[in-house]
């Protein structure tokens, strides 16, 4: 396998805080590496630095020669004034403007990322769009090697889905920075993860994210272990040392320097064993004893005259994990709103427990002022924060959440996106709460932050809501998917997958056209074979037939807002398989009758 490029000894320092010191690191001909890790330990530096757009304090970098690199930066570069095509044209040198071939592949890079208008000003696309944009003029430039910082940004599920397909079947090498653990598992052949609590500075392995946690696990439950080994060791030899006679032979002289070098050993493994640690999150439940929290009856919301959901019913119970998914501009987060009492629906109902306590965390919500010191951040009155009606010192507070102490007095604007994710969720950990609804959490969270995250809904006795574009997030845990579809249709699903697949199917229609069809589905001559007598039997039976499935579509819809089973998961995931099956069945009929329609036609 040829190397592209090798990097030697990398270290970068901002003011007295080391970031990394002595990486080195090499890139492979058709490696595709992952490069995770705490925020704050500086994956997106380090990216840059290994794209050549920041110079490390220290190191050098050996690359093959005519090497082409191409950087994709979190924030996008594009001109909102230029077209699409023009900001995809703006890649390319004079030379390879020339080349028809090229000019030919920039169009079709564009068609493949779905803008059916190029000549459409970038200005208006969505933040997805301009995502989509910005990746299509990294591959325009047909690099080797391509670096992408936080890729997923701003995609909805089918923007995720396009770049997933895209990196999977990518001929170039790429390193990327993100925290989707599904979309790492799906592209990436390693996976490396940057922290002080490794003797190389990072640890990596082969495969995708799930291989390497497994085996990130095993790697720092050995080291833990040879801590244990050595301190065991260092303890005899200490002993052995307080008793050793003052005249030493070339034996006991020897001993005593194995000793010195095990104590700097073990103090060294101790050292990177203290590194490793967690954010501590952890929601507080107000104890209510009541178990139906919300009741959710008929809503519908339209926005500029269109309908993007209706007739929304449900009971939410406490212990339940409902999700919410859908594409870009679906209406997930006016749903959100609805739920938090922060906007109305045009009809329907929420009506809520007397006295509850909803936390809502925001996609939209207040940016952390960043004139502030962490401390004022953290606790703008005094040294402590009130944490389950107890007090605790500011100093133990930010630790829980990965700050060291010499970080209080840093403005807030010196912090990384993650770190000042953080804040906010310190803040949000200070609400009691009942409900806690959550639109796109895991944004700017690293990793094991996200997996902290899951571990606390998951023991949060009161119900949850939550949006995210992170798929692993929603499978771990919520019980039941409501998908919404922007015109008006949803559809409960059991969990995440179910719903991806028959997005992909391409045949996704609002629960009402396919249980209420006023007409038959449009009919294309496919044969011009005679009617079999068989099938004209069929033919005069398929409408009764339909009518049978669509009866039992109704029936599962009604059973799902019972009490008896919104409040139990396991029923509730069952009748959702069965609805999703006995929709299949009703899409499988009509598909038959169009057949036999066209046979008896022929």
């Amino acid at each position: 396998m040829a190397q592209l490029i090798t990097y030697r000894n990398i270290s970068k320092t901002y003011g007295s805080h080391d970031l990394f010191t002595g990486i080195d690191l090499t890139i492979n001909d058709d490696d595709k590496i992952g490069l995770i890790g705490v925020n704050g330990t500086g994956k997106s530096t380090l990216l840059r630095i290994m794209a050549g757009v920041e110079e490390p304090d220290s190191g050098e970098k050996f690359a093959r020669k005519g090497l082409k690199t191409v950087y994709l930066a979190q924030e996008d570069v594009v001109d909102p004034e230029k077209s699409i095509i023009d900001n995809l044209f703006s890649c390319l040198t004079k030379d390879e403007l020339a080349d028809s071939a090229r000019v030919g592949r920039v169009f079709k890079i564009a068609g493949q990322a779905g803008f059916e208008d190029p000549d459409k000003k970038a200005g208006i696309l969505s933040g997805g769009g301009i995502k989509r944009l910005a990746v299509s003029m990294a591959l325009a430039q047909e690099p080797d090697l391509l670096f992408l910082d936080e890729p997923t940004n701003h995609l909805d599920i089918d923007g995720i889905l396009w770049l997933e397909d895209l990196l999977k079947n990518a001929r170039f090498s790429f390193v990327l920075v993100t925290h989707d653990r599904r979309f790492l598992d799906n592209t990436v052949t390693s996976v490396a993860e940057i922290g002080k609590y490794y003797p190389d500075g990072y640890f990596q392995a082969n495969g995708g994210y799930s291989l390497f946690s497994d085996q990130r696990t095993a790697f720092l439950d050995s080291q833990l272990k040879r801590e244990s080994a050595l301190a065991g060791k260092m303890r005899r030899e200490a002993d052995w040392l307080s008793r050793m006679p003052k005249a030493r032979t070339t034996k006991a002289a020897y001993r005593v320097d194995e000793a010195h070098r095990l104590r700097a050993e073990l103090s060294k493994i101790r050292t990177l064993n203290r590194q490793n640690k967690s954010v501590d999150i952890s929601f507080t439940s107000t104890d209510r004893k009541t178990r139906k929290l919300m009741e959710v009856k008929e809503i519908s919301r339209s926005i500029a005259g269109r309908t993007i959901f209706e007739d929304i019913t449900f009971n939410l119970m406490a212990g339940m994990r409902l999700g919410i998914a859908g594409g870009n501009g679906s209406g997930k987060t006016t749903f959100m709103q609805i739920l938090a009492g922060e906007a109305m629906p045009d009809t329907g109902s929420v009506r809520t427990a007397e006295g509850l306590s909803v936390v809502y965390f925001d996609q939209r919500r207040e940016s952390v002022d960043e004139s502030l010191t962490l401390r004022k951040a953290l606790s703008p009155d005094s040294d402590s924060v009130i944490y389950r009606s107890k007090p605790v010192h500011i100093v133990t507070w930010a630790t829980r959440f990965l700050f060291r102490p010499d970080q209080l007095d840093q403005p807030v604007s010196r912090l990384s996106g993650g770190e000042k994710a953080r804040i906010l969720i310190a803040r949000f950990m200070q609400r009691p709460a009942d409900v806690l609804l959550l639109d796109e959490p895991g944004n700017d969270l690293d990793i094991q932050s996200i997996e902290i995250l899951e571990e606390s809904l998951q023991d949060f006795p009161g119900a949850v809501v939550l949006v995210s574009h992170d798929r692993q997030l929603m499978d771990n845990v919520t019980e039941i998917i409501i998908a919404l579809d922007g015109n008006g249709g949803a559809t409960a699903y059991a969990d995440y997958g179910q719903w991806e697949e028959d997005r992909k199917k391409a045949e996704i229609k609002p629960v009402k056209e396919k249980t209420e069809q006023a007409k038959k589905p449009q009919r294309e001559k496919t044969s011009s074979k005679k009617i079999s007598y068989k099938d004209k039997l069929e033919l005069e039976k398929i409408p009764s037939m339909i009518e049978t499935a669509e009866n039992l579509v109704r029936d599962l819809e009604s059973r799902l807002q019972l009490p008896e089973v919104s409040s139990d998961q396991a029923k509730l995931a069952d009748i959702c398989s069965e609805l999703k099956h006995a929709h299949d069945d009703v899409d499988r009929l009509y598909a038959r009758w169009s057949e036999l329609e066209d046979i008896e036609g022929a």
